[in-house]
């Protein structure tokens, strides 16, 4: 590694770290510990338990970002003054090169991964990493520390950025912000403010925000310099995108912000553009699975929140039936279902939300049918769609209630699209 173990961890660390949760972020921190030397006990709650006596044997806590501040391992941890860090402030340690932080509540995954493939397409060593691709410790423990040249674009979620003490960033993206989250952090104010410690962790000339994020730092009191105001809503079309993922909104806005840190940089413009046409989107974001006698079903399966429903539906120009549904995140759901009224012609509900969306569709006369799959829902969906129509998975809430993460419900829906493709050839 090119860094030392810092002082403050040399005498933990001659003990085994615990390390909270046995997931990928666990993962990737027993990597890191590995790497500097010190040994790990990985504790979940799907296996081996954290209690009063393990944490008399241990000097450092690390944790995944599953793990609220209130959760009862990291409060016993603290009652035996075990230091407790976050995982990805704990692998910044030990980085040598440049950060990016990238955080919103939707759109940060594709500006972290078209940063990193845009710095990369001009000769510039950058990774993906964080809440996106690998952990950051994972990356760290990959590149032995990494070297000054290198950039790190690290996508940050509120669970991870909720309390830092090490983790700071060279440079700042808030892409938007939106009702999200809310069953962790309380409230909107608290969520905004769990976001908000990356503000305080970065230098205010390197920090770009978005039109939303403007509004509600406004509203919460928070004060932005002007330079960081980036006008990222309601622009005219750029016809240089036409072609990328980057055309129309809601990707418009992550192109936006990309040139504002771009031109930064002191990069070329022109190479930016030039990456855009050579990027593609990931999976479940908004991606068309296949037409099936006149109706296209569209795969938006990472539209975990009502904003992202929202964006997503305004995409179209066509009619829309949308299935939605899954494990509440908090939020009011009344107030999303009027929002989507005007918007779909038809809405198919799954998972433990439906009953509540469906009464709320009641309220306000949207048509509306429950399923208790998603393989029924894409053949209801496939009835109700008019001839050049749409059907859009985009859920607006978590898969945890039916699938493992959102990445198998999107897989599921384009077996249950092809299956149904292949009934009617």
């Amino acid at each position: 590694m090119n860094r030392s173990l810092p002082d403050f961890l040399s005498q933990r660390l001659t003990r085994p770290a615990a390390v909270f949760g046995g997931a990928v972020s666990g993962k990737g921190a027993v990597a890191l510990l590995r790497k500097i030397g010190a040994s790990a006990v990985v504790y979940d709650q799907a296996g081996t338990e954290f209690t009063p006596e393990a944490a008399q044997r241990h000097g450092l806590a690390i944790y995944s970002p599953g793990f609220p501040l209130n959760h009862p391992w990291l409060r016993m941890a603290r009652e035996t003054a075990c230091i407790r860090m976050a995982e990805i402030d704990f692998a910044s340690l030990f980085w040598c090169g440049r950060i990016a932080a990238i955080t919103g509540t939707n759109g940060k995954t594709t500006l972290t991964e078209f940063l990193a493939h845009a710095l990369n397409s001009v000769g510039r060593r950058a990774f993906a990493a964080g809440n996106v691709g690998i952990p950051f410790s994972q990356l760290v423990a990959d590149q032995d520390g990494g070297d000054p040249e290198m950039t790190a674009v690290c996508e940050v979620s509120s669970f991870q950025s909720e309390r830092l003490g090490h983790f700071c960033a060279d440079s700042l993206l808030w892409t938007n912000f939106a009702e999200d989250h809310l069953e962790r952090h309380g409230g909107l104010e608290a969520y905004f403010a769990a976001k908000w410690e990356l503000v305080l962790r970065t230098p205010p000339s390197k920090f770009f925000a978005g039109s939303s994020v403007q509004r509600y730092a406004t509203e919460f009191g928070r004060v932005l310099a002007a330079p960081s105001c980036i006008a990222t809503e309601g622009q005219e079309p750029d016809l240089a995108l036409a072609g990328t993922p980057f055309a129309e909104y809601p990707q418009r806005e992550n192109f936006i912000l990309a040139a504002a840190w771009w031109r930064a940089q002191g990069l070329s413009e022109a190479d930016l553009y030039a990456a855009a046409r050579t990027f593609h989107l990931g999976r479940h974001r908004l991606t068309r699975v296949a037409s099936i006698e006149g109706v296209t079903y569209w795969n938006d399966s990472k539209g975990t929140n009502f904003h992202a429903v929202e964006a997503a539906l305004g995409a179209f120009k066509t009619p829309v039936v949308l299935i939605a549904g899954g494990r509440s995140k908090g939020g009011d759901i009344a107030a999303f279902v009027r929002r989507l009224a005007p918007k779909a012609v038809h809405v198919v509900l799954i998972g433990e939300t439906a009953p509540f969306l469906g009464a709320a569709c009641d309220l306000v006369g949207l048509a509306h049918t429950e399923c208790p799959s998603l393989e029924e829902a894409v053949r209801a969906a496939s009835s109700l769609a008019p001839n050049g129509g749409n059907v859009l998975l985009s859920p607006g809430f978590s898969s945890f209630d039916m699938f493992r993460n959102y990445e198998e419900r999107g897989e599921r829906f384009e077996k249950a699209v092809n299956e149904l493709r292949a009934a009617r050839v």
